[in-house]
């Protein structure tokens, strides 16, 4: 999705096509039934242009930007959305025109403080009429969000500002209530319960179900409501340009208002100041921007930020993915977004990469709490980890992927968490490891139900070099509880999968290349047989395992199993950088692997789940990769900071990078978006944000920075 703008709007009534109409207009047609609950409920896109929260914990609100409008707007916790939109638009004192600003503006999206994650959105009108500036942000103090709007009128005119609010509360938005409260606009369901009120008041409060064309004074709902208001006071003339929507959460519908209330008499400017302030503190309190970074700073920044706010806070050390529902998954796909789920989820895997990257910046904290809350929703009955989970703990898809089994045994010895309160998961988690069967196949670890792309089972290349740096992190953790029956099997079998790899995963015969090379991975763990498997995401039906790499393998070096200098390393390197690598303004990026199909389609149009063989979507580059291969490079001794400076230029206007960017193959352009910058992948991508920060401290200290010093003295 081409990152564009925040809040868009509406009036008050709709006509029966469903059309904008101006405050004062009438309709005639009758309300819904009471069973007729709106039209179906859907959740906004992926390409956020804006994700921000108080740094306090006692602010449980993260709002989210999105094509020209307030996208979704988590409360409590951030699995669970409780805002589909928060939307502005402007209207002519005669009602003859309504411009949203989505749709009828030429938005621009920035942080003025770079050291904070406080958003500012201007909107010109294209006709010269007005402009629109607002500033976002959360009350550190409360559960609100607030919306500074100036709206000032460059000709003659008079205007009017009017707001549009769509609850979606606890997650979902066909069972919600709205009700007006005076001069609150207020909606509950069972479990959460909203009020949005204004600074000047609001005026002329409507409900409605979503898709109707009746607004209502009184009660609406259950269903899918959306509630309407007009901003008084405000027409764009000097002394009537400025106003403050207030958006309070609670349990109740009371609690709700007195949270919207007390935050309003708060004066805007000490809530901007004391909001920026948390930022800056916690930027104060890390190490120093590395000199690496220097170029990049801002960037840099950016990508702590984004990543220290993507931790729920009332579940400290749970990360989200991202704050989004990728591409169509916002659009009701059973089992995948309602309800929504997707990327605001936890995965083993990615937490490792955060607690990484926030360790090698300074905030050991962060790091520990990571730790500490993986190990706490480690699944009792036999040691393994969720595939993903809310930020509460509770699995939410099912698969198994042995990588993220042994991450967090790793994350112990890297932050130092190898006493009495981890050892009885860290055992647990060993165990499991070198006692899985796979059901299906009958085949042993470290053969994995599915590898990190989570397509495909096998033996992996990635998932290998972290059960070895896992199990080799377990026996140093075993041998400090005196252990030494359990360290020396684990030493074992540590020591045969990585002497094993090459036989598991590298052909020697494949067509590729007329010299070995590592294979994204191998059914059978027979390399050099023609396996075939089916791609899925829309790739080949069969395809043959000796014509599929990506550039996962890098994890072999990068966590000291291989050595940088490897022949069949250099070779794969070659091969990967043929087939996979995409030049672009920005510098290269990489795809996942060949025929990849999780991306735009061929015209720019959102990825959807298709068929295999249907090759509708394709797969784009990665600036998660171009990090890791940057590691790679310091690994190597080469000089890594063009691969720093493109991920950093991925980034959109106001520093969000994107899961992926447009790789150039035609159509470009108004397709999607220039070559090398984001798609309309999950925006922001937090393990986008952190491959950035741990690529600057491992080109600043001269090797991975994750890298265990007892897997690399062992395998050196």
């Amino acid at each position: 999705m081409s990152p564009r703008s925040l809040v868009a709007a509406v009036t008050l009534t709709v006509a029966a096509a469903g059309t904008l109409t101006a405050p004062g207009s009438t309709a005639t047609v009758a309300a819904p039934d009471r069973d007729d609950r709106g039209r179906k409920h859907t959740w906004t896109e992926a390409d956020k242009t804006g994700f921000g929260t108080a740094r306090a914990r006692r602010s449980n609100v993260w709002f989210t930007l999105q094509d020209g409008r307030t996208s979704e707007v988590f409360y409590p916790d951030l699995s669970t959305p409780s805002v589909r939109t928060l939307e502005l638009s402007v209207s002519d004192a005669e009602g003859t025109f309504v411009d949203r600003a989505s749709r009828d503006m030429v938005t621009t999206v920035s942080r003025a403080d770079p050291r904070s994650l406080r958003f500012t959105q201007v909107h010109e009108d294209e006709e010269g009429r007005y402009r629109l500036t607002e500033t976002h942000l959360t009350d550190p103090a409360r559960d609100s969000y607030l919306v500074r709007i100036e709206l000032e009128a460059l000709d003659d005119g008079r205007y009017r500002l009017l707001t549009e609010l769509d609850p979606a509360l606890a997650n979902s938005g066909m069972d919600d209530r709205a009700s007006v409260r005076g001069r609150a606009l207020v909606a509950r369901d069972a479990e959460v319960s909203s009020a949005l009120v204004a600074t000047p008041a609001l005026t002329r409060l409507r409900n409605r179900y979503a898709g109707r064309p009746v607004d209502s004074r009184g009660p609406v709902g259950p269903g899918n409501v959306v509630q309407r208001a007009v901003v008084s006071g405000v027409t764009g003339r000097p002394g009537e340009t400025s106003a403050t929507l207030v958006l309070g959460f609670g349990r109740t519908a009371d609690r709700a208002l007195s949270v919207a209330r007390e935050t309003r008499r708060s004066p805007f400017p000490a809530l901007e100041a004391a909001y920026d302030r948390g930022w800056r503190r916690y930027l104060a309190g890390l190490e120093p921007v590395p000199g690496s970074a220097a170029a990049v700073e801002d960037e840099y920044h950016a990508s702590v930020l984004v990543v220290a706010a993507a931790e729920d806070k009332l579940n400290p050390g749970a990360i989200v993915a991202s704050p989004s529902a990728p591409w169509v998954w916002g659009n009701e796909i059973p089992d995948l977004s309602s309800p929504s789920g997707a990327y605001h989820l936890v995965w083993s895997r990615d937490s490792y990469e955060f607690a990484t990257a926030l360790w090698a910046a300074g905030d050991e904290a962060a790091a520990r709490r990571i730790l500490d809350w993986l190990f706490a929703v480690q699944q009792k009955n036999n040691g393994s980890f969720p595939q993903n989970s809310d930020v509460r703990g509770t699995p939410v898809w099912g698969e198994l992927q042995l990588d993220e089994v042994a991450l967090p045994i790793a994350l112990a010895c890297l932050v130092g968490r190898t006493g009495r309160a981890t050892w009885p998961g860290v055992r647990k988690a060993a165990r499991f490891l070198v006692g899985f069967v796979d059901e299906e196949s009958g085949l042993r670890a470290p053969y994995s139900p599915q590898e990190r792309w989570e397509n495909q089972s096998g033996y992996s290349p990635n998932s290998i070099a972290a059960q070895v740096a896992g199990l080799v992190c377990a026996a140093h953790i075993a041998r400090k509880h005196d252990r030494r029956d359990l360290a020396r099997d684990w030493l074992d079998r540590a020591d045969r999968w990585q002497r094993k790899a090459d036989d598991w995963t590298v052909t020697s015969n494949g067509p590729l290349s007329d010299d070995p090379y590592f294979l994204r991975v191998t059914k059978d763990g027979r390399p050099n047989r023609g396996t075939t498997y089916p791609m899925g995401d829309g790739g080949p039906r069969k395809i043959d395992q000796r014509r599929v790499v990506d550039p996962s393998f890098l994890s072999l070096v990068r966590l000291g199993l291989l050595p940088a200098d490897d022949a069949t390393v250099a070779n794969t390197l070659d091969v990967v950088d043929e087939r996979l690598r995409v030049d672009t303004p920005n510098g290269p990026f990489w795809r996942r692997f060949n025929r990849d199909g999780y991306g735009e389609t061929r015209t720019g149009g959102e990825w959807r789940i298709t068929e295999s063989g249907t090759f509708t979507t394709l797969g784009r580059g990665w600036p998660l990769l171009t990090a890791e291969r940057g590691e790679h490079a310091v690994a190597a001794g080469e000089d890594a900071t063009p691969y720093l400076t493109t991920v950093a230029a991925a980034a959109g206007p106001s520093g969000m990078i994107s899961e992926q960017v447009w790789d150039g193959r035609a159509p470009t352009g108004d397709a999607c978006c220039p070559a090398g910058e984001g798609t309309r992948a999950a925006t922001p991508l937090v393990w986008s944000h952190a491959a950035l920060v741990r690529l600057a401290w491992t080109i600043e200290r001269g090797g991975p920075v994750d890298q265990q010093p007892m897997v690399a003295r062992r395998y050196d």
